[in-house]
């Protein structure tokens, strides 16, 4: 037990699992009973939380507007991901380069103001929230996957090409097939991205619902403990997502782990 804990405050060391488990779970009750016997004011109380989401469970479907937010994400997820890498994959090439710097700096731009002409291209709500969503989510995953192609050191290509490989098989076995683990990390952190503008996009156009629509009715009328609920929800559910891409990368990627620090 003492050197479990001496080696939580060690730098640079690595806990045995289980204790991390359990200094985990530790640190998640020690902050439940704070909010249950020590609430801040401004927040509203654990049990009033508890029982707004059951209200919103039973009589607001949650969980429906939850699974509309997540089939639309992961829609816009899936083809701003494909996106990505190809105007990635192609700055290999220099004419296409300044097209993916181009788009890289279009994340300052602000959705509010290109929702209107994405609604002028798009035929309905649904298909003006996945423009608006694939958008802002391919500026951001342009420039990850970029700079995860521009780490690529000479080193690896050299390596490559005394193996006798030409510049595109040097290309697809250095770069394609040897970053998809940092591709698939870039993905991973970026999801976040969409959950924050699905909101904005869900109180814009209302008619397909969804979560941010139920955010946006309870924050309007000052339900301040159903707001906290359904945030509570989408810290949970994107904590299960990180723990899906996580466990995809360990399966498809175990040597991905190789690198890092120990």
């Amino acid at each position: 037990i003492q050197s479990a804990m001496h080696s939580l405050f060690t730098p640079n060391a690595q806990p045995p699992r289980a204790t991390l488990l359990l200094l985990i779970a530790a640190q998640a009750l020690l902050l439940l009973l704070l909010w249950l016997f020590y609430p801040i004011q401004i927040f509203p109380s654990l049990g009033s939380v508890l029982l707004a989401l059951r209200e919103l469970i039973t009589n607001q479907n949650l969980i429906q507007e939850l699974w509309a937010s997540m089939t639309t994400a992961l829609q816009a997820l899936a083809a701003a991901t494909v996106l990505a890498l190809l105007l990635s994959y192609l700055t290999a090439l220099p004419f296409f380069r300044p097209l993916a710097y181009l788009a890289s700096k279009m994340r300052y731009l602000t959705l509010t103001g290109l929702t209107f002409f994405m609604a002028l291209l798009a035929s309905s709500g649904q298909q003006v929230k996945l423009s608006v969503l694939v958008f802002g989510a391919t500026v951001y995953l342009v420039t990850g996957m970029t700079s995860v192609m521009l780490g690529t050191t000479q080193e690896e290509m050299d390596h490559a090409r005394s193996l006798g490989l030409g510049e595109w098989r040097s290309f697809w076995e250095v770069v394609v097939r040897g970053k998809l683990a940092a591709m698939l990390e870039v993905v991973r952190q970026n999801f976040a991205i969409i959950w924050t503008m699905i909101t904005l996009v869900e109180t814009l156009y209302q008619g397909e619902g969804g979560i941010g629509l139920l955010l946006y009715k309870q924050n309007r009328y000052l339900h301040l403990d159903g707001v906290l609920a359904i945030q509570v929800v989408i810290l949970a559910v994107g904590a299960a997502q990180d723990w899906v891409f996580e466990a995809v990368r360990r399966v498809f990627f175990p040597y991905a782990a190789l690198s890092a620090a120990q």
